[in-house]
């Protein structure tokens, strides 16, 4: 799909940031298609872009309307159909990370198509994807894995991806999730495939490649999370990953929309590898990414220098310190 920029992201009344976490992403990684947000009252997210109407976005040269907030089940608010339908009467085109295809809607897709508006739906994908073989591919991969939802699998793929190619590794970012497809241009998002074949999409997304080729492949929920487990298993087994990261939010206490605690460290890395050893026996951990965002910074380096020492891994902040330390292990395990 050809999705044109700029964008007037839409954070309905969210409340919380991280419930904005496609707007947030799109103005992190593509802040030069940003042009400003569209809040309903109570909205408690902000991406620090100016707030403006559907119409004087419009004016300003914006071409899409982009929904950037997220909900558990990806369904639109009744509420915020209004918006919609106001941005497609003010001549922008609709991008949605929701599972609800926008056409389908009796109201926004009869808009959309009097007023000869496009309508972009992030998670609908046109291949026909086979189901996973389990056969192994050239190249190398390295998987994002999660305590749970939202603790910065993408982020961190998306630094990783960067840093290995300053580094001049042939990599590239995969995009498994809708807010990492708007920000790639491309990939797949694998939570709307049909069970059946989420490890043939897995596959699909990262081909074989180079031998010395890594895919840094985005992460999605947790294996212990019980609403999404089953997309992360099958993610893991079609990624086939030669290296895996763990990403980690240590405020938490329980998992996001859930009661379930938050696992140790260790139970993840034992369970991703027990996975993981299906499709690839030599899968390994060879780094812990920590969102130390809540924490001020002597703490914050406190908290890694403790965590590595436990694990003997590199354990690091992307956004705050970089990655450096986990490319440097990939280096020295995975020589050229």
């Amino acid at each position: 799909m050809q999705i044109d920029p700029p964008y007037l992201l839409f954070l309905g009344d969210v409340a919380d940031a991280l419930a904005a976490k496609t707007a947030q992403g799109v103005v992190d990684w593509r802040p030069e298609f940003c042009l400003g947000q569209m809040r309903l009252a109570g909205c408690r997210a902000d991406t620090g872009l100016p707030d403006m109407s559907p119409e004087e976005a419009a004016a300003k040269g914006a071409k899409s309307f982009v929904i950037g907030a997220v909900n558990a089940g990806g369904v639109l608010p009744d509420h915020w159909v209004a918006s919609i339908v106001q941005a497609i009467d003010a001549g922008l085109d609709i991008v949605s990370g929701l599972h609800l295809r926008l056409a389908e809607h009796p109201t926004i897709g009869p808009a959309a198509e009097a007023a000869g508006r496009r309508l972009h739906d992030l998670r609908r994908s046109t291949e026909n994807f086979a189901t996973g073989t389990g056969e192994k591919r050239k190249g190398r991969r390295l998987l994002t894995v999660g305590t749970d939802c939202s603790v910065g699998k993408k982020y961190t793929a998306l630094v990783l991806d960067r840093q290995m190619r300053a580094r001049g590794l042939d990599a590239d970012f995969r995009a498994t999730g809708q807010t990492g497809v708007l920000i790639a241009g491309r990939g797949v998002a694998i939570d709307a495939v049909i069970a059946d074949f989420i490890s043939g999409a897995a596959e699909w997304l990262s081909p074989a490649a180079a031998p010395r080729h890594w895919d840094v492949i985005e992460g999605q929920g947790s294996l212990f999370h019980p609403s999404f487990a089953g997309v992360s298993l099958g993610l893991l087994h079609g990624s086939q990953p030669d290296a895996f990261v763990v990403c980690h939010e240590p405020t938490r206490k329980t998992m996001r929309g859930v009661r379930t605690p938050i696992p140790a460290i260790a139970e993840i890395i034992e369970a991703t590898i027990a996975a993981g050893r299906l499709t690839n026996p030599a899968i390994r951990c060879v780094g812990i990414a920590i969102n130390t965002e809540a924490l001020d910074v002597a703490a914050a380096r406190t908290l890694l220098d403790e965590t590595g020492a436990v694990y003997n891994l590199p354990a690091v902040d992307p956004m705050r310190f970089g990655v450096e330390a986990i490319v440097d292990r990939i280096v020295a395990e995975f020589p050229a």
